[in-house]
């Protein structure tokens, strides 16, 4: 009894370990893919500006535009939950619903033309948008002394 006691402390320094590698393994990939899509967009926007049809994507183009520029600040906040996890070993519940809030504001703001007749999908987005909102608000009114620019001082 007393030596799986004693083992135990060993087995949980493992997966804290490994735990600690894959949440390093997931801030390279993440930041591989923010640079992936910064590229992207740079290119994109570049490439609009000096087309001779510059005028036409300000339509549909500029949705497209705003589309990916949110993805890109989605990304980095998902690089910033996890590097946040990785110095303090805490889930920022306050990072999780605002990004989670940017990706609903996303959806929104690309919905394709013809989504007004999906009742269902708009009465969805109104729901996860009033819930994830009810539920930062919740957040931060238990927390009334904590900055939330704190975290990204450290």
């Amino acid at each position: 009894m007393s030596r799986s006691r004693h083992r135990w402390p060993s087995f949980l320094k493992v997966v804290d370990s490994a735990e600690q590698q894959v949440a390093k393994v997931l801030t390279v990939i993440t930041a591989v893919v923010i640079v992936a899509a910064l590229v992207q967009l740079i290119l994109r926007v570049s490439l609009n500006l000096i087309s001779p049809q510059s005028a036409n994507w300000l339509g549909d183009g500029l949705i497209k535009v705003l589309g990916d520029l949110l993805t890109v600040l989605i990304a980095l906040e998902v690089l910033q939950n996890v590097t946040s996890y990785l110095r303090r070993h805490v889930v920022q519940l306050e990072l999780v619903l605002v990004t989670a809030l940017t990706a609903v504001a996303r959806k929104v703001i690309v919905l394709p033309a013809g989504a007004e007749n999906k009742p269902q999908l708009l009465i969805g987005l109104g729901a996860a948008s009033i819930a994830l909102a009810g539920a930062y608000w919740l957040v931060m009114r238990a927390n009334p002394g904590r900055r939330h620019d704190e975290d990204y001082r450290q």
